[in-house]
């Protein structure tokens, strides 16, 4: 692939994002009755391929139990509030009331609180009563100490979901997550990311996951460009992960990785967009 100069002394290569794109007619138009938007992970099938970010500003286990019942694969956030405290609703209410002086100090102090593991029990354990699928999201340093307490609660779909998420982590300061030897040891599909290159995504659905999350998520996005000049343009992300699917498919014998569109989506029309350059799902969420 071509790369154009930056600078005397290094070279890059262009990409794009959502608003770069544009989708263009073709020559046939197709009756919207004959289109179904229905989307299937593994034994699951859902009426609009969306999944909700867990984040607490979007997820709770009623707001879950509703994305169910509408035909959308709701994610709760297993280090989030709802995991911490018996009862948020009072610090969901402080939170909105926090001016600029004091949000980080405060957020900070809320979120000191400790997971609970019996709480995770209890909030999975919710959804599942209300008959719908089951998802759960932990970041990779809390997915060995409460993956087992993940599972026993009935999980239908795992989530392993951090900023940029790769198959060989290295530490010297602790053993890293083995996301090979956890996901084939695990009895339900795992949706693993961020990925914003070809490599990476194609070492991810090597390691056995049902699907690869492609970007740095919505509000961790503008947070990670602002601080570290991390950034990843979603349409050429998108795409070149769809291309690692297409090789790993070839690769695996048939084995079909499902690419989510995770953050750059701000208009519905970028929904189209990211499905068009070849994700089958997008994971919406708030800052």
């Amino acid at each position: 692939m071509s790369e154009v100069e930056i600078g005397a002394g290094k070279r890059g290569r262009r990409a794009y994002a959502f608003d770069d794109i544009a989708v263009v007619p073709s020559r046939r138009t197709r009756d919207p009755r004959d289109v179904s938007v229905q989307w299937s992970i593994d034994a699951f099938t859902f009426e609009s391929p969306i999944l909700s970010a867990p984040m607490d500003s979007v997820s709770s286990p009623a707001t879950v139990i509703q994305m169910g019942n509408l035909g959308i694969l709701g994610v709760l956030d297993l280090e989030g509030l709802w995991t911490r405290y018996e009862d948020p609703t009072p610090y969901y209410d402080e939170i909105k009331s926090l001016t600029d002086g004091n949000v980080t100090k405060r957020m900070q102090e809320i979120y000191s609180e400790p997971i609970k593991a019996e709480l995770i029990t209890a909030r999975l354990a919710e959804i599942r009563a209300a008959g719908v699928p089951v998802a759960g999201s932990l970041s990779p340093q809390c997915t060995q100490e409460f993956s087992k307490t993940v599972v026993d609660a009935g999980v239908d779909l795992f989530v392993i979901r951090g900023t940029t998420v790769s198959a060989e982590h290295v530490s010297q300061t602790e053993e890293p997550l083995n996301l090979k030897k956890f996901i084939y040891e695990l009895d339900v599909p795992v949706i693993v990311g961020g990925a914003s290159t070809y490599t990476s995504a194609l070492h991810l659905m090597r390691t056995g996951a049902a699907g690869v999350l492609v970007g740095f998520g919505g509000g961790a996005a503008s947070t990670t460009r602002a601080a570290l000049g991390i950034h990843a343009p979603m349409a050429t992300a998108v795409a070149d992960v769809a291309g690692a699917r297409r090789d790993y498919l070839d690769e695996s014998g048939g084995r079909y990785v499902h690419v989510i569109a995770d953050g750059g989506l701000d208009t519905a029309g970028d929904i189209v967009k990211a499905i068009a350059v070849g994700a089958d799902a997008v994971m919406l969420g708030t800052a």
